[in-house]
């Protein structure tokens, strides 16, 4: 990519995109074209094709999906499978249509099968059965890789698919009904601690591992690849390490300060067992993960009181 390179972020203010170009901006790019949700419904495949037509973006970042916790991907199992696959489709074909030179397509870490070996490889992919509570979403993430996949094979498309681990940072969702484990409970012990609670309810047992990784990384890593790998297979970004939800608990209950209780709701689901990347590949290739958990989450607990103080969930 040229720094005036005409680039189009689909899902840029969402944690992801807003990332990614936070990251391209640093970098020197000035070249961008955005559409809100509101500007361009992605599901729409006229107006996709439209979109394309007349802006002739370069370079595509397909970070816009519709996304959730265990809660949300169970019960709107529907709606994530065909609101994901319906953006996918749009964009990866509108891109070859429109001779895009390269996309990159961001998954998820739930691509793999619920019992995969662990770290998880990328060559586990399709190798058993998916996790039952996120399964719609994960097919359609399965789905936008063979895509990428399958263009390049029949078209010659430069189209690439990274695999990113749990994330957190700016921007995130602090939803309790929808949001990942990592902002409901920055959200719950904030409020705990605001309202001089004795505990704090925390899903499940506790005992599933969970890798996390901070956007900005995140971020990095999928511009470093843009830039420097046109591979058909998928890449795994996330830092190698993880840890239980007890532990991430127990972690942001001491970064707030919270001294309550911290108890265990057994009627809500664990979901898999552990998810930890094996990011050999990624390594290999030259890039490394630069901010620690603790420090992450320190710096995304400061964003979140600025949008709690305008309750910005």
């Amino acid at each position: 990519m040229e720094l005036t390179s005409k680039i189009y972020i689909a899902g840029h203010r969402g944690m992801v995109g807003s990332a990614i170009h936070r990251n391209l901006q640093k970098k020197g790019f000035t070249n961008f074209i955005f559409k809100t949700s509101s500007e361009l419904d992605l599901r729409n495949q006229q107006a996709v094709s439209e979109f394309f037509e007349k802006e002739k973006p370069e370079y595509v970042f397909l970070a816009a999906a519709k996304v959730g916790g265990i809660q949300a991907n169970n019960t709107f199992r529907a709606e994530f499978l065909y609101d994901n696959l319906c953006i996918q489709n749009n964009v990866i074909h509108s891109s070859y249509i429109n001779k895009v030179k390269k996309l990159m397509f961001l998954g998820s870490s739930c691509i793999y099968p619920k019992l995969a070996p662990q770290p998880l490889k990328e060559e586990y992919l399709l190798s058993g059965l998916l996790e039952d509570t996120n399964e719609p979403y994960a097919i359609a993430k399965i789905t936008g890789i063979k895509m990428c996949e399958s263009y390049r094979r029949q078209y010659n498309c430069n189209f690439i698919s990274v695999m990113p681990t749990n994330l957190y940072g700016p921007n995130d969702s602090y939803n309790l009904n929808n949001s990942h484990v990592l902002p409901a409970l920055i959200r719950k012990f904030h409020e705990a601690k605001a309202a001089n609670s004795s505990y704090v309810e925390m899903w499940g047992s506790g005992s599933p591992l969970r890798e996390f990784l901070h956007a900005d990384d995140m971020a990095d890593a999928c511009v470093y690849l843009m830039q420097t790998y046109s591979g058909e297979q998928h890449v795994n970004i996330g830092t190698g390490t993880d840890l239980s939800i007890k532990e991430l608990a127990e972690l942001i209950q001491k970064i707030i300060g919270y001294t309550g209780e911290i108890k265990n709701d057994l009627t809500k689901p664990d979901g898999t067992p552990r998810k930890l990347m094996d990011v050999s590949f990624l390594h290999s290739l030259g890039w490394k993960h630069t901010i620690g958990l603790e420090e992450g989450i320190k710096t995304v607990y400061e964003d979140f009181k600025k949008r709690e103080n305008v309750k910005v969930w």
